[in-house]
């Protein structure tokens, strides 16, 4: 039988984390725990776009800082964002002197970079490795609705990008370890509403979850946490609505980045977060943070990503979706 669940034998840790991030998200629930933030958002640049990367190139510096490594003993960095060939990413990092993978996953992209890179550490081929992932509620506006100066009104389904970047150094060294990851499938019901992802990438979630149920020695309550990122309000209902019909319970145990990273109602985001930032700084803030100190023992991080285009949903399109699962331990006795 083909086994879903990949088990690393050679195990990377989380080394270091850094999270960066706009005044929205400072002023939300994990203010308090970013490790960086700026007032204006543009982060001292002339363009939403540059300020993307200015986030990269700050999360970056400040991991590799808190991790003891320099660039050149990073032998390969995994970046993305939502921007159209990951322009993101590859301005921001560019002056790093290191090996460069870019990735798109759309809201997944943490999970699948975190989740190569365990691999790639898994199968002995890097020894040290970089994740960086980021988003910017003005570029991705522009890149996938409308810009902001049309003024166009929200849906109550709608989420709301989070403007961070986070990075995570993998190495020999750390407490928290990632032991399992399982690639997702890309998953389409035929969701076409732009303004309604978390209904998209439920589906996927629930592909995975299942998966990894299915094959896993553990049941959901062996988990403190069951993480996603990011679903929202109405993706995350769907999820565990849909999950509890075919017998498997994560209510008492599942959270959402994109519910973390914003107080819905104080701030006005709607369904919550969302972006590839959105998962980033949430795990590189909080969860990764309480797995380091022991809070958490556990944790299951399922990073969901809706793979449209503004090309495919002009042309009538749905949105195909996937979610990539990597599993965390604390490694604190």
């Amino acid at each position: 039988m083909k086994k879903d669940i990949i088990k690393l034998k050679r195990t990377p840790k989380i080394t270091s984390t850094y999270s960066v991030v706009g005044h929205l998200e400072k002023e939300g629930p994990l203010g308090e725990f970013f490790d960086e933030y700026s007032h204006d958002d543009k982060f001292g640049k002339d363009s939403w776009e540059k300020a993307e990367s200015e986030m990269q190139k700050r999360a970056l510096s400040g991991a590799l800082k808190k991790s003891g490594f320099i660039d050149t003993e990073i032998d390969t960095l995994l970046a993305g964002d939502l921007l159209n060939q990951c322009v993101g990413s590859n301005y921001g990092l560019s002056s790093f002197d290191t090996g460069y993978l870019g990735l798109y996953g759309a809201c997944s992209t943490c999970s699948e970079g975190l989740l190569i890179g365990s691999c790639l550490y898994g199968g002995g081929i890097v020894n040290n490795c970089a994740v960086v992932t980021s988003s910017h509620y003005c570029s991705s506006e522009r890149q996938f609705r409308f810009p902001l100066e049309y003024g166009g009104q929200r849906t109550p389904t709608a989420q709301w990008t989070t403007t961070g970047a986070g990075a995570f150094i993998l190495s020999e060294n750390g407490r928290v370890e990632i032991s399992e990851v399982m690639i997702g499938k890309v998953i389409d019901k035929g969701i076409k509403d732009i303004s309604n992802m978390g209904a998209a990438m439920a589906p996927a979630a629930i592909n995975t979850l299942k998966r990894f149920f299915l094959e896993s020695e553990h049941s959901p309550d062996f988990f403190d946490l069951i993480v996603t990122g990011d679903l929202g309000y109405e993706g995350s209902e769907i999820l565990k609505e849909l999950l509890l019909s075919e017998g498997i319970d994560i209510r008492k145990n599942h959270v959402d980045c994109g519910l973390m990273v914003f107080d819905r109602e104080g701030q006005d985001v709607h369904a919550g977060g969302s972006g590839c930032g959105c998962s980033a700084v949430v795990m590189a803030s909080d969860i990764v943070p309480n797995l380091e100190c022991g809070i958490l023992k556990n944790v299951l991080f399922l990073g969901t990503g809706a793979l449209m285009s503004p090309m495919s949903l002009s042309q009538g399109g749905s949105i195909p979706a996937v979610a990539h699962l990597v599993r965390l331990s604390s490694l604190v006795k």
